[in-house]
Order: structure tokens, then C-alpha cells, then sequence
């Protein structure tokens, strides 16, 4: 795991998401592949505003954007991607917590090369890598979170694992990282 954050400001943010296939013989759970999903929501203080997830891959202000949802791990490096275009984010907004979930259920330890990272996408320095297996029997994982203080937007690096198979598992657990 990594989690040095730069100083300078950020206005353009990458989220990557990435795991191996199920091979023959391993874990499956209802016969699914594993299907992990990234997502960020969005908040002004405690209050819910928005969510860019796999079932709804754009917020309202187009400043978030999950650019497709990966069904299988299948091909190298990250299989699903969230860009966040701080710049354009509702004034009102304070917080993006990002988080990963593994809609089929398998628990993080049973897959195999799953990782995420937050990339500064304007200078392409990678702020945060986290090897899921480190968050072994949970089925979430809230990597982090952009803040705004004042005019800037700092990372700030969680690596908390949660139970949660899907975003709506996940809610009740991200109120503790809002202030």
C-alpha cells in the first residue's frame, strides 16, 4: 500500500480498479465471476448529493464518470476506471468518497491480484495503491477521500474494509470519513 499525497493541489483525479478472472476450480459464489465495482459519492458536510457507480456511470454535473462496468477481470491492468473532474464538481459538494465492493460476494482474500489506486491525473503521480488481499475477509473497501478545503481539493487515503456488496451496503458505513 502506498499513500505519500503530494502537496500540490488537485483538479483531476483517476480511480483504477483491477482483479484477475476466476480460473478453473476456484471460488465462485452463485456461479458468478467475481465482478468488483468502483464508485464515488459525493457529499456537501453529511448530506448525500451524488454517485457515479456501474449503475449509474455519470453524476448529475458530468464532474464524475465511471467509464464501464468490467464483468470478469478480464485483461491487463484496471478493469474498471473513475475519472473525477474536481473543477467541475457542484460548489456545494465537500467530499467524493471513493470506494470498492464486490457485488458477487466473494470475500477480497479469495481474488486473485485485486488492487485499486488514485492517480493525479494531471501529472500522472500515483497517490494511493492498495493490494486488496490486505482487507482479506471483507467484500468493500473505502479507499479514500477528495476534500475541499476552501478553493483546493486534497486526497486524504482511508483503506478501510467494510462489509458491503454493493454501494447501498456501503451508505451507512461512510458518514465516520465525512468531516
Amino acid at each position: 500500500m502506498t499513500g505519500a499525497v503530494p502537496h500540490a493541489a488537485l483538479t483531476h483525479i483517476t480511480m483504477g480498479l483491477g482483479w484477475d478472472p476466476v480460473r478453473s476450480g476456484t471460488f465462485r459464489r452463485r456461479g458468478k465471476d467475481i465482478d468488483l465495482n468502483a464508485a464515488a459519492l459525493s457529499f456537501s458536510g453529511p448530506r448525500f448529493v451524488d454517485i457515479a457507480y456501474h449503475e449509474q456511470l455519470t453524476s448529475r454535473d458530468g464532474a464524475i464518470r465511471h467509464l464501464g462496468d468490467s464483468l470478469d477481470g478480464v485483461g491487463d491492468g484496471d478493469d474498471e476506471v473513475m475519472v473525477v473532474d474536481l473543477t467541475r464538481l457542484d460548489p456545494d459538494v465537500t467530499t467524493v468518497v471513493l470506494l470498492v465492493t464486490c457485488y458477487t460476494g466473494q470475500r477480497f482474500e479469495q481474488i486473485e491480484n485485486a488492487f485499486t489506486r488514485v492517480t493525479d491525473s494531471a501529472t500522472g503521480t500515483e497517490l494511493a495503491r492498495i493490494d486488496l488481499a490486505a482487507a482479506r475477509s471483507h467484500t468493500g473497501l473505502v479507499l479514500g477521500k477528495l476534500q475541499r478545503s476552501h478553493d483546493d481539493w486534497k486526497f486524504a487515503l482511508i483503506a478501510e474494509p467494510i462489509s458491503a456488496e454493493h454501494v447501498v451496503d456501503a451508505v451507512p458505513h461512510l458518514t465516520a470519513y465525512l468531516s
